[in-house]
């Protein structure tokens, strides 16, 4: 089903838009709470509750992409969980390793001048990331927005885990040289 007609549902307050989105993004959205999570129960708990934020936010809310919408409620909702069972180190799935990985590249906020600074960290990733050809944009995002580990990345792509870790490196490299050029580092 088209993702209007999904979104159409929710207006009508039709629980069958909750069956349809799940038919359509339910795989996607388990991969990735499972990529953060490495839980199976805290896994299809995450995906219930980004439904239900769906149901709940739309209307009024019309989402221009539903399929990168409800990825960021899901996401959201995932690293949520993983800071409350965390709350004293860090750890768990691909979520650890990712950032590690990016670790040389950002550094977190935490009040309000940190906010703003990390919003310009954003405005500069995405300005980096404009740069980056689209195969090496789509391997960064599959990485560090879906967190999706390296292996299947390479599979999905039909490359070999080295090609994968190659462009993630050179694209980590190239976001690290704009953030300083820019000051953002």
């Amino acid at each position: 089903m088209e993702d209007g007609k999904i979104i159409e549902l929710y207006y009508r307050r039709d629980q069958a838009a909750i069956g349809e989105t799940d038919k359509k993004y339910g795989p996607r959205c388990r991969s990735l709470a499972y990529n953060i999570l490495s839980n199976p129960e805290d896994t299809e708990e995450c995906v219930s509750d980004t439904y239900l934020a769906a149901w709940n936010r739309i209307p009024p809310e019309y989402p221009v992409s539903l399929c990168a919408w409800l990825i960021s409620i899901v996401r959201r909702i995932s690293l949520s969980r993983l800071r409350r069972r965390y709350a004293d180190r860090r750890g768990g799935g691909e979520y650890a390793l990712c950032y590690e990985e990016l670790d040389e590249c950002i550094k977190g906020g935490g009040d309000p001048q940190g906010d703003i600074e990390a919003r310009e960290l954003a405005e500069g990733i995405n300005r980096a990331l404009d740069k980056l050809s689209k195969t090496d944009r789509c391997i960064f995002l599959s990485r560090y927005w879906l967190m999706e580990p390296v292996a299947d990345i390479a599979e999905a792509m039909n490359f070999s885990q080295s090609k994968v870790k190659s462009s993630l490196h050179r694209s980590r490299e190239k976001l690290r040289k704009q953030l300083c050029k820019e000051g953002l580092i």
